[in-house]
């Protein structure tokens, strides 16, 4: 069984759990992650000077770093669902990109219930904008799901010999229009665009779902490999 965890804490506290310290088993989990403020999110490769200190603390931002890579992200406590997958070894498919697609249909069969517009996988390569070296979701990149050419759930993943995280991030609302403002020139003369958003979703009912979804899959697996085994030993 996949267990739902409801994770509590900062940006950056969230960001830093690790599940894969220690020697403990990894145990298949899902976690929703409720943040209890607001941050911009760097992916582990951009640039410390990539944001204005003084224009984040006006808009109430921390700054905070994650592992995986990408564009920024903005995190506001009231408008976002955050729920990541913790996977040991041999659950979700061993290469990046196999990875990403596996939970991206995951995240589209839970999602396609509760939008009212046809949901897609992306199965291709990074597909860039002029703001996607800047923002995460101005560009598009293998197993995110979309609403027409505009990303709904983004996805990053961090990998271990132990396992995976896969995180994930729906908007409830509009936010691409706060980057301009607190990142740093030069900038791209058009606003990003590229962000869609779902008003009224529970965090909760959400992670339930995936767990649901993924427990169901295990089982079946289970059930055919013994299948299986038991054929072979009869013949």
């Amino acid at each position: 069984m996949v267990r739902v965890v409801e994770q509590v804490g900062t940006v950056g506290a969230l960001h830093g759990l690790d599940p894969f310290a220690g020697d403990e088993p990894v145990v298949p989990a899902v976690w929703w992650c409720r943040p209890t403020d607001d941050a911009i999110v760097l992916g582990s490769r951009q640039r410390d000077d990539l944001v204005d200190d003084d224009a984040c603390r006006r808009s109430g931002l921390s700054i905070v770093r994650r592992r995986s890579g990408g564009g920024a992200v903005i995190v506001r406590r009231t408008a976002v669902v955050w729920v990541d997958v913790v996977l040991p070894v041999g659950i979700a498919p061993d290469d990046v990109r196999g990875s990403m697609v596996w939970i991206g249909e995951r995240w589209r069969d839970v999602m396609g219930p509760v939008v009212a517009a046809p949901l897609t996988v992306h199965r291709g390569g990074m597909q860039d904008s002029a703001w996607s070296d800047l923002v995460c979701f101005a560009g598009v990149g293998p197993g995110e799901v979309l609403v027409g050419p505009d990303k709904l759930v983004g996805l990053s993943q961090r990998r271990t010999r132990r396992g995976i995280r896969l995180q994930g991030l729906v908007y409830g609302v509009r936010v691409a229009d706060e980057y301009p403002a607190v990142l740093r020139g030069p900038l791209p003369a058009a606003a990003p665009g590229g962000q869609a958003w779902q008003p009224g979703l529970d965090g909760g009912v959400i992670a339930a779902a995936l767990a649901e979804r993924i427990t169901a899959e295990r089982v079946t697996a289970k059930r055919v490999t013994a299948k299986r085994v038991t054929a072979k030993r009869v013949t």
